[in-house]
């Protein structure tokens, strides 16, 4: 049901704000997360795709917006499994910048690792390398959760689980 309605805005914001592009953006970002929620992955996935590339064209690649832009793309990859295509765009890409830009100890950083760490594992190539790597990145993020947020904060409590390192 939300899927038209999500569309419909979308058309609304291009006719009466054509130049709204981050408006326009937003809502292309809803309709990502709707065809996701509708298991339309590919569909996603495309857009996911554009959305980040035109984030990182209007607000360049440093801005907090065009990295959760982008760890929004590698849920998307991890999600249809293209391990390789994930563990790029966050080793290269996204986990640099945002260290850089916003800090190790920020929260979209800290995701930006859990979803590494899930690359990591999640390859059906996975060696003892890339899950003491995925290990090592999920102990790191923990303690990190730990020291910013406290041991009793929803959102430590859930990562401390981890993803399994095991074979």
């Amino acid at each position: 049901e939300a899927l038209p309605v999500l569309e419909a805005a979308l058309a609304l914001c291009r006719r009466h704000w054509p130049h709204g592009e981050q408006a326009i953006l937003v809502v292309q970002n809803n309709i990502a997360i709707c065809l996701s929620g509708l298991a339309r992955y590919d569909e996603a996935l495309a857009l996911r795709r554009n959305l980040y590339a035109r984030f990182a064209a209007i607000l360049g690649v440093s801005d907090e917006k065009t990295i959760v832009s982008g760890s929004n793309l590698a849920t998307s990859l991890i999600h249809l499994e293209l391990w390789d295509e994930a563990k790029t765009i966050l080793r290269d890409q996204l986990l640099p910048m945002a260290r850089q830009s916003l800090g190790r100890d920020h929260e979209t950083c800290l995701a930006l690792g859990h979803r590494m760490a899930e690359a990591l594992v999640g390859h059906p190539n996975a060696n003892d390398e890339d899950r003491t790597q995925a290990e090592m990145i999920l102990q790191d993020v923990v303690q990190r959760r730990r020291r910013v947020l406290g041991p009793a904060h929803p959102r430590t409590q859930t990562r401390q689980g981890g993803v399994t390192v095991q074979p």
